[in-house]
Protein backbone atom coordinates (compact mmCIF):
# COMPACT_ATOMS: atom_id res chain seq x y z
CA UNK A 1 0.00 0.00 0.00
CA UNK A 2 0.94 3.53 -0.37
CA UNK A 3 0.68 6.14 1.43
CA UNK A 4 -0.36 9.20 -0.67
CA UNK A 5 -0.51 12.99 0.81
CA UNK A 6 -3.04 15.87 -0.84
CA UNK A 7 -2.02 18.92 0.32
CA UNK A 8 -4.99 21.81 -1.00
CA UNK A 9 -6.23 24.42 1.54
CA UNK A 10 -9.64 24.14 -1.05
CA UNK A 11 -11.32 21.32 0.61
CA UNK A 12 -13.70 20.74 -2.28
CA UNK A 13 -10.57 20.48 -4.66
CA UNK A 14 -8.64 17.87 -2.22
CA UNK A 15 -11.83 15.89 -1.57
CA UNK A 16 -12.67 15.45 -5.27
CA UNK A 17 -8.95 14.97 -5.62
CA UNK A 18 -8.86 11.74 -3.31
CA UNK A 19 -11.86 10.12 -4.58
CA UNK A 20 -10.62 10.06 -7.96
CA UNK A 21 -7.11 8.30 -7.07
CA UNK A 22 -9.92 5.79 -4.57
CA UNK A 23 -12.01 4.87 -7.41
CA UNK A 24 -8.49 4.64 -9.68
CA UNK A 25 -6.75 2.69 -7.59
CA UNK A 26 -9.01 1.23 -4.73
CA UNK A 27 -6.92 0.03 -1.71
CA UNK A 28 -3.43 0.13 -2.71
CA UNK A 29 -3.37 3.53 -2.04
CA UNK A 30 -4.18 4.88 1.66
CA UNK A 31 -4.92 8.97 1.34
CA UNK A 32 -4.13 11.27 3.78
CA UNK A 33 -5.00 15.02 3.47
CA UNK A 34 -3.68 18.50 4.72
CA UNK A 35 -4.87 22.07 4.64
CA UNK A 36 -1.87 23.78 4.35
CA UNK A 37 2.07 23.27 3.71
CA UNK A 38 2.95 23.53 7.16
CA UNK A 39 0.43 20.53 8.00
CA UNK A 40 1.64 18.91 4.80
CA UNK A 41 5.22 18.89 6.27
CA UNK A 42 4.06 17.67 9.54
CA UNK A 43 1.80 14.56 8.57
CA UNK A 44 4.60 13.58 5.68
CA UNK A 45 7.11 12.63 8.31
CA UNK A 46 4.92 11.66 10.81
CA UNK A 47 3.11 8.82 8.50
CA UNK A 48 6.40 8.64 6.23
CA UNK A 49 4.34 9.13 2.88
CA UNK A 50 5.38 7.96 0.02
CA UNK A 51 4.14 10.14 -2.79
CA UNK A 52 2.95 13.89 -2.23
CA UNK A 53 0.40 15.62 -4.50
CA UNK A 54 0.44 19.54 -3.27
CA UNK A 55 -1.07 22.57 -4.20
CA UNK A 56 1.62 25.30 -4.81
CA UNK A 57 -0.41 28.04 -4.13
CA UNK A 58 -1.53 27.63 0.01
CA UNK A 59 -1.83 29.70 3.10
CA UNK A 60 0.82 29.70 6.35
CA UNK A 61 3.57 27.64 4.21
CA UNK A 62 3.26 27.42 0.40
CA UNK A 63 3.92 24.58 -1.79
CA UNK A 64 7.49 25.25 -2.70
CA UNK A 65 7.97 25.88 0.67
CA UNK A 66 6.71 22.59 2.32
CA UNK A 67 8.39 20.38 -0.66
CA UNK A 68 11.82 22.38 0.26
CA UNK A 69 11.75 20.92 3.80
CA UNK A 70 10.29 17.55 2.86
CA UNK A 71 13.25 16.84 0.28
CA UNK A 72 15.65 17.94 2.70
CA UNK A 73 14.52 14.88 5.13
CA UNK A 74 12.83 12.52 2.22
CA UNK A 75 15.26 12.58 -1.03
CA UNK A 76 13.20 10.01 -2.60
CA UNK A 77 9.74 10.99 -1.99
CA UNK A 78 7.77 11.36 -4.94
CA UNK A 79 6.37 15.27 -5.29
CA UNK A 80 3.75 15.95 -7.67
CA UNK A 81 2.89 19.79 -7.83
CA UNK A 82 -0.62 21.28 -8.65
CA UNK A 83 -0.31 24.45 -10.19
CA UNK A 84 -2.23 27.36 -12.48
CA UNK A 85 -0.18 28.76 -15.43
CA UNK A 86 0.23 32.20 -13.97
CA UNK A 87 2.19 30.78 -10.72
CA UNK A 88 4.87 28.94 -12.75
CA UNK A 89 7.10 32.52 -12.33
CA UNK A 90 6.54 31.78 -8.97
CA UNK A 91 7.43 28.34 -9.43
CA UNK A 92 10.73 28.77 -10.26
CA UNK A 93 12.22 27.62 -6.81
CA UNK A 94 10.89 24.23 -7.61
CA UNK A 95 13.58 23.62 -9.49
CA UNK A 96 16.28 21.82 -7.17
CA UNK A 97 13.15 19.93 -5.78
CA UNK A 98 13.30 17.64 -8.75
CA UNK A 99 9.64 17.32 -8.61
CA UNK A 100 8.19 14.31 -10.62
CA UNK A 101 5.41 16.25 -12.62
CA UNK A 102 3.35 19.46 -11.98
CA UNK A 103 0.02 18.83 -12.88
CA UNK A 104 -1.92 22.04 -14.16
CA UNK A 105 -5.16 22.49 -13.03
CA UNK A 106 -7.78 21.12 -13.85
CA UNK A 107 -6.03 18.06 -14.56
CA UNK A 108 -7.37 15.53 -16.91
CA UNK A 109 -7.85 12.03 -15.85
CA UNK A 110 -5.45 10.44 -17.66
CA UNK A 111 -2.45 12.81 -16.96
CA UNK A 112 -3.32 12.23 -13.19
CA UNK A 113 -2.97 8.52 -13.66
CA UNK A 114 -0.15 8.02 -15.08
CA UNK A 115 1.97 10.11 -12.93
CA UNK A 116 0.33 8.20 -10.22
CA UNK A 117 1.85 4.93 -12.07
CA UNK A 118 4.66 6.16 -12.89
CA UNK A 119 5.38 7.40 -9.01
CA UNK A 120 4.58 3.82 -8.14
CA UNK A 121 6.93 2.54 -10.29
CA UNK A 122 9.60 4.35 -9.06
CA UNK A 123 9.31 3.57 -5.81
CA UNK A 124 9.28 -0.15 -6.19
CA UNK A 125 12.21 -0.16 -8.36
CA UNK A 126 14.16 1.98 -5.73
CA UNK A 127 12.43 -1.10 -2.95
CA UNK A 128 13.76 -4.12 -5.28
CA UNK A 129 17.49 -2.23 -5.69
CA UNK A 130 17.36 -1.76 -1.88
CA UNK A 131 16.76 -5.18 -1.56
CA UNK A 132 19.33 -6.57 -3.87
CA UNK A 133 22.00 -4.06 -2.30
CA UNK A 134 21.27 -5.65 1.22
CA UNK A 135 21.83 -8.96 -0.45
CA UNK A 136 25.16 -8.54 -1.72
CA UNK A 137 26.32 -6.50 1.33
CA UNK A 138 24.91 -9.73 3.16
CA UNK A 139 26.90 -11.66 0.81
CA UNK A 140 30.10 -10.17 0.69
CA UNK A 141 29.83 -9.22 -2.81
CA UNK A 142 28.80 -4.86 -2.23
CA UNK A 143 31.63 -2.74 -4.06
CA UNK A 144 29.40 0.24 -4.32
CA UNK A 145 25.68 0.78 -6.48
CA UNK A 146 25.52 4.48 -8.04
CA UNK A 147 25.35 7.98 -6.54
CA UNK A 148 22.96 10.24 -7.82
CA UNK A 149 24.42 12.93 -10.44
CA UNK A 150 23.56 16.53 -9.00
CA UNK A 151 22.82 19.14 -11.79
CA UNK A 152 21.75 22.51 -12.36
CA UNK A 153 18.87 23.29 -14.32
CA UNK A 154 19.56 26.77 -16.48
CA UNK A 155 16.06 28.57 -17.19
CA UNK A 156 16.26 29.09 -20.96
CA UNK A 157 14.78 33.19 -20.29
CA UNK A 158 13.02 33.28 -23.26
CA UNK A 159 9.19 32.66 -24.37
CA UNK A 160 8.53 31.13 -27.48
CA UNK A 161 6.37 33.92 -28.67
CA UNK A 162 5.40 32.80 -32.05
CA UNK A 163 3.94 29.80 -33.73
CA UNK A 164 7.21 29.08 -35.59
CA UNK A 165 9.15 28.50 -32.76
CA UNK A 166 6.63 27.24 -31.04
CA UNK A 167 6.23 24.22 -33.88
CA UNK A 168 9.95 24.05 -33.97
CA UNK A 169 10.31 23.52 -30.12
CA UNK A 170 7.47 21.10 -30.21
CA UNK A 171 9.46 18.86 -32.73
CA UNK A 172 12.19 18.67 -30.90
CA UNK A 173 10.65 17.39 -28.55
CA UNK A 174 9.39 14.71 -30.00
CA UNK A 175 12.29 14.00 -31.78
CA UNK A 176 14.10 13.60 -28.31
CA UNK A 177 11.16 10.85 -26.86
CA UNK A 178 11.49 9.11 -30.32
CA UNK A 179 15.17 8.63 -29.76
CA UNK A 180 15.09 8.03 -26.16
CA UNK A 181 11.38 6.72 -25.01
CA UNK A 182 12.51 2.75 -24.57
CA UNK A 183 15.57 4.66 -21.92
CA UNK A 184 14.49 5.38 -18.64
CA UNK A 185 13.54 9.08 -19.29
CA UNK A 186 11.76 11.83 -17.09
CA UNK A 187 10.36 15.08 -17.37
CA UNK A 188 13.35 16.62 -15.58
CA UNK A 189 15.79 14.48 -18.32
CA UNK A 190 13.87 16.42 -21.24
CA UNK A 191 14.09 19.68 -19.33
CA UNK A 192 17.82 19.85 -18.99
CA UNK A 193 17.99 18.75 -22.98
CA UNK A 194 15.65 21.64 -23.84
CA UNK A 195 17.66 23.63 -21.14
CA UNK A 196 14.70 25.11 -19.41
CA UNK A 197 14.14 24.71 -15.82
CA UNK A 198 11.19 22.12 -14.46
CA UNK A 199 8.33 24.14 -14.37
CA UNK A 200 8.92 26.51 -17.41
CA UNK A 201 9.76 23.24 -19.69
CA UNK A 202 6.36 21.49 -18.03
CA UNK A 203 4.30 25.04 -19.47
CA UNK A 204 5.57 24.70 -22.46
CA UNK A 205 5.07 20.92 -22.85
CA UNK A 206 1.70 21.79 -22.07
CA UNK A 207 1.28 24.43 -24.82
CA UNK A 208 2.88 22.50 -27.65
CA UNK A 209 1.01 19.18 -26.77
CA UNK A 210 -2.05 19.62 -24.07
CA UNK A 211 -0.98 16.86 -22.06
CA UNK A 212 1.37 16.44 -19.25
CA UNK A 213 5.13 14.37 -20.25
CA UNK A 214 3.95 11.43 -18.62
CA UNK A 215 0.97 11.16 -19.81
CA UNK A 216 2.75 12.02 -23.71
CA UNK A 217 5.49 9.89 -23.36
CA UNK A 218 3.02 6.62 -21.71
CA UNK A 219 1.07 6.96 -24.87
CA UNK A 220 3.69 7.42 -27.23
CA UNK A 221 5.68 3.68 -25.74
CA UNK A 222 1.48 1.87 -25.81
CA UNK A 223 1.39 2.91 -29.42
CA UNK A 224 5.36 1.63 -30.04
CA UNK A 225 4.18 -1.57 -28.66
CA UNK A 226 0.83 -1.92 -30.14
CA UNK A 227 3.04 -1.76 -33.40
CA UNK A 228 5.52 -4.34 -32.10
CA UNK A 229 2.90 -7.00 -30.89
CA UNK A 230 2.05 -7.10 -34.44
CA UNK A 231 5.10 -9.39 -34.73
CA UNK A 232 4.94 -12.46 -33.06
CA UNK A 233 7.97 -13.54 -32.72
CA UNK A 234 8.80 -10.98 -30.43
CA UNK A 235 7.15 -12.42 -26.74
CA UNK A 236 5.34 -9.90 -25.04
CA UNK A 237 8.47 -9.32 -22.25
CA UNK A 238 10.80 -8.10 -25.07
CA UNK A 239 8.33 -5.56 -26.20
CA UNK A 240 7.86 -4.41 -22.65
CA UNK A 241 11.63 -3.91 -22.72
CA UNK A 242 11.77 -2.64 -25.95
CA UNK A 243 9.47 0.38 -25.43
CA UNK A 244 10.82 1.55 -21.88
CA UNK A 245 9.32 -0.91 -19.60
CA UNK A 246 11.36 -3.08 -17.66
CA UNK A 247 8.90 -4.78 -15.29
CA UNK A 248 6.37 -6.60 -17.89
CA UNK A 249 3.67 -6.71 -15.75
CA UNK A 250 3.69 -3.10 -14.86
CA UNK A 251 3.97 -2.67 -18.69
CA UNK A 252 0.90 -4.89 -18.77
CA UNK A 253 -1.39 -3.08 -16.66
CA UNK A 254 -0.67 0.21 -18.46
CA UNK A 255 -1.46 -1.36 -21.75
CA UNK A 256 -4.63 -2.63 -20.30
CA UNK A 257 -5.58 0.68 -18.91
CA UNK A 258 -4.99 2.20 -22.64
CA UNK A 259 -6.02 -0.41 -24.55
CA UNK A 260 -8.69 -1.98 -22.77
CA UNK A 261 -6.91 -5.23 -22.98
CA UNK A 262 -3.52 -6.93 -21.93
CA UNK A 263 -0.91 -7.49 -24.53
CA UNK A 264 -1.90 -10.49 -25.45
CA UNK A 265 -5.53 -10.40 -25.67
CA UNK A 266 -4.34 -7.32 -27.79
CA UNK A 267 -2.06 -9.72 -29.82
CA UNK A 268 -4.72 -12.41 -30.43
CA UNK A 269 -6.92 -9.40 -31.69
CA UNK A 270 -5.09 -8.74 -34.76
Amino acid sequence: MYKVLLADDEQIERMALARRLLNRFGDSLRILQAVDGKEAVKLCFKERCQIVIMDISMPEMNGVEAAEQIRRLDENCEIIFLTAYDEFSYAKRAIAIHALDYLLKPCEEEELTAVMEEAMRRIEKREQLAEKQYNMEESGNFTGHRAEKSHDEVNGGKEEGDETNMTQTAEKIRRYIRKNYMKEISMQDAARMMNYSDAYFCKLFKQCFDQNFTAYLTQFRVNEARRLLQDKNISVREVSMMVGYYDANYFAKVFKRIEGMNPSEYRDSL
